[in-house]
């Protein structure tokens, strides 16, 4: 049983800083709440860090429900961060998201989860909104 839910944003990191900060968090698993799991920073698409992860030891899974919809993320690029929230909250609330969020309730209270994202500071990222709707108290770790 864990008490808390880590969260982290590879947006300054390689690679391998990502997996040693994850290690030294003590993660068992990586949540992925990116709503398009790719990348153009290589080493960060789903395909190739789930590949990095599972050889550091490390679980990976893909919450596609927990991802900022269109509207939140185009309201984040354009530095309108309360609407990007806004936006997130209502998304949240959708059938498909409390789902994924009960899931991501249980998994976290049976081992080490960490909720990962783009966005270096997580004051800036959905994945806080997400970690606190955990219900478990919010640890960020720095990948860089």
């Amino acid at each position: 049983m864990t008490d808390s839910i880590a969260t982290i944003g590879y947006e300054d990191a390689t690679p391998d800083q990502l997996v040693a900060a994850l290690r030294d968090g003590g993660v068992r698993m990586v949540v992925d709440v990116r709503a398009l799991a790719n990348s153009r920073r290589p080493g960060f698409a789903k395909t190739a860090l789930s590949a990095a992860l599972a050889e550091a030891g490390i679980g990976y899974r893909h919450l596609r429900a927990l991802g900022t919809p269109p509207a939140g993320r185009q309201a984040s690029r354009e530095g309108r961060p309360e609407e990007m929230r806004r936006i997130f909250r209502a998304h949240l609330e959708g059938v498909e998201a409390q789902a994924a969020l009960a899931d991501l309730a249980e998994q976290a209270r049976r081992e080490p989860v960490c909720l990962l994202c783009l966005e270096a500071d997580p004051a800036r990222c959905h994945r806080t909104l997400v970690a606190e709707a955990v219900g478990l108290p919010v640890k960020h770790l720095r990948s860089s």
